[in-house]
């Protein structure tokens, strides 16, 4: 038996391998089988000759935008009836197969929408406004499928009348959620750009640390010696800066339980995202790590871009 996984961000060269032939029968008369383990890539991306079998758990990770908390999550749920027939139909393309469901007929009947959510109904599309103005298409906040684009007024990126500030103008340049593109043009006021061009780049790429099922405690307390007391964005930084401080060693992250694709990929990020700055003379700076205001300027920076997931302690005991 070959086990093959398949998902869209495995490097081309490995995602090749699902279409290698399956292991020769075995002397004994045994067939051999392989077997792609894969994420909603393959309903409609691409055919796999040969497929006779298909697993549905009635799944999938789907990113979601919850425009209360303005966060972005990627949630595992439940499928819908039309993803449900895509994957049936993956069986029996070529030859004769069999889908099997791991639920039951009345979830399928009652449980599951009939379509898919729309990804422009459950995205951000504050980055995809800043495009549209920057194009010169400028009647967005009457279009019926989109509410009237708050954020940006709030990060000062639109004005009243819906038109493009010089700051907006700016952010539109930037391939970057509209928080973190106002995030990066605002370092250089607290003079740490070079520290917020790092987290931006750390957060533009999949996940950087690794958890393996055969050693998770190892990895859990590797993450630890990176974990910064102000939270995460601060952690990456870490990251990032130790990456680079041990010369973006292989080895390095094997040890330390990272992925070393995700920081190349941040690493390539930043110079973009430096080459855009420097077209708009945006000063590259750092306070002095040894200054009390290094990491409140950091914070103030963050705060600039993030202010709407502020929470308000009510000191109120529950």
């Amino acid at each position: 038996m070959k086990c093959i996984p398949l998902y869209s961000s495995l490097p081309p060269n490995l995602q090749q391998r699902i279409f290698e032939p399956p292991p020769p029968a075995k002397a004994n008369g045994a067939i051999g089988r392989k077997v792609v383990v894969s994420t909603n890539i393959a309903e409609t991306s691409l055919t796999i000759d040969g497929v006779v079998f298909v697993i549905d758990p009635g799944f999938a990770k789907q990113k979601v935008y919850n425009p209360r908390i303005r966060v972005e999550s990627l949630l595992v749920s439940p499928i819908s009836k039309a993803s449900s027939q895509q994957r049936a139909g993956r069986a029996g393309r070529t030859r004769p197969g069999k889908c099997f469901r791991l639920y039951t007929e009345k979830a399928y009947k009652t449980e599951m929408q009939d379509q898919t959510y729309p990804e422009i109904l459950r995205s951000n599309l504050g980055s995809v406004v800043l495009q549209l103005k920057k194009l010169g298409i400028d009647d967005l906040v009457h279009f019926d499928f989109m509410d009237p684009p708050e954020l940006l007024n709030y990060l000062q990126s639109l004005d009243d009348n819906g038109e493009l500030t010089e700051l907006g103008s700016i952010m539109a340049e930037f391939p970057l959620d509209p928080q973190l593109a106002k995030m990066l043009i605002t370092s250089c006021e607290y003079n740490c750009s070079n520290e917020a061009l790092s987290i931006t780049a750390m957060l533009s790429v999949p996940q950087c640390f690794v958890r393996p099922n055969e050693a998770k405690k190892a990895a859990d307390e590797s993450k630890m010696r990176f974990a910064h007391i102000d939270g995460d964005h601060l952690t990456l930084l870490n990251v990032y800066h130790a990456f680079k401080q041990n010369h973006e060693d292989t080895q390095w992250c094997y040890d330390n339980f990272i992925n070393y694709r995700s920081m190349k990929s941040a690493d390539n990020v930043r110079q973009q995202l430096s080459r855009i700055m420097d077209r708009f003379n945006l000063r590259r700076t750092s306070t002095e790590f040894t200054s009390k205001d290094y990491y409140i300027n950091i914070r103030k920076t963050l705060v600039s871009g993030f202010f709407m997931q502020v929470r308000i302690s009510s000191n109120i005991a529950t």
